[in-house]
């Protein structure tokens, strides 16, 4: 036991001037100030994961406006090119143990073979990496162009949409390349769809998502109330404890009379001189 009172500490209140009511009541042991700081912390997080939520809740807001409706339409165009492309594809077949035929430069090459060389020809004959029409391939224009990014040469079919086939040195597997990129469009549309499918789901759950208030509004409501009840409280509790006030009743209050100030004023003031008397003057003296 000692008669010391117990050291508090304040370790919640981060740079936060204290106020004279908070000062005396953290030192009168006062349960409100405590109430108080924890409620300043807890209502700052909570402003925080509402501005969040507002944020997020924007976001899709803005999704919902553009995005979405543009990849939905965007995609419904792909889907609609894929399959009409896919039909060009199978009103011009690949001839069973033939060849189709294939025409660069406006001359049409009835053997596979040939037609694999003039190609791979044509390639180094482009006079840059742009993009050059050189022909046609079973329905589809046929041009050339050389990627940078990629270092090979591509043949570009198009029809509705287009589709870029890598080419190598192989005359032959270029034509190969060639028709298993017009057979692939069902797994075209097959993933169009399916993304097209996840579009929408989305779209449908970001709806959901931003008609959802602030899960801990309430709470958050509650907390406020209470924090400026506590502060209201407090500044009363300051109003009547003004320090300036008590100041104010020190000066006015009636000082005790200074001895130091007595004997300033007492040597200010000269003694009156008495008047001279000679050695003749005093009784009993002869005259």
């Amino acid at each position: 036991m000692t008669s010391k009172s117990p050291m508090r500490s304040c370790e919640d209140v981060d740079e936060q001037a204290l106020s004279y009511a908070e000062i005396k009541a953290l030192c009168a042991g006062n349960p409100l100030i405590k109430e108080k700081m924890d409620l300043d912390v807890q209502v700052a997080k909570l402003k925080v994961l509402k501005a969040d939520h507002q944020s997020q809740k924007f976001r899709l807001q803005d999704k919902l406006l553009t995005k979405f409706p543009a990849d939905i339409r965007e995609t419904d165009a792909y889907i609609a090119g894929v399959k009409a492309d896919a039909q060009l594809a199978a009103a011009h077949p690949q001839v069973q143990e033939g060849f189709c035929g294939m025409t660069i430069k406006g001359v049409t090459y009835d053997e596979k073979k040939t037609a694999g060389e003039r190609l791979v020809l044509a390639c180094s004959e482009l006079p840059n990496a742009e993009e050059k029409v050189i022909g046609s391939y079973r329905g589809f224009e046929l041009s050339l162009r050389f990627d940078t990014f990629r270092s090979e040469y591509q043949a570009i079919l198009k029809g509705e949409r287009r589709y870029p086939v890598a080419l190598g040195t192989d005359p032959l597997g270029n034509i190969i390349r060639l028709d298993n990129s017009l057979n692939n469009f069902p797994e075209r549309i097959n993933s169009a769809e399916n993304e097209l499918a996840t579009l929408h789901q989305q779209q449908a759950a970001a709806q959901i998502e931003v008609e959802k208030p602030f899960p801990q509004e309430e709470e958050l409501a509650e907390k406020s109330a209470r924090l400026a009840e506590l502060n209201a409280q407090l500044d009363v509790d300051e109003k009547s404890h003004d320090p300036e006030q008590d100041e104010e009743e020190q000066e006015d209050a009636p000082r005790r009379p200074s001895v130091l100030a007595a004997l300033e004023e007492k040597s200010d003031k000269p003694e009156p001189v008495k008047p001279f008397r000679s050695y003749y003057d005093k009784d009993g003296d002869a005259r």
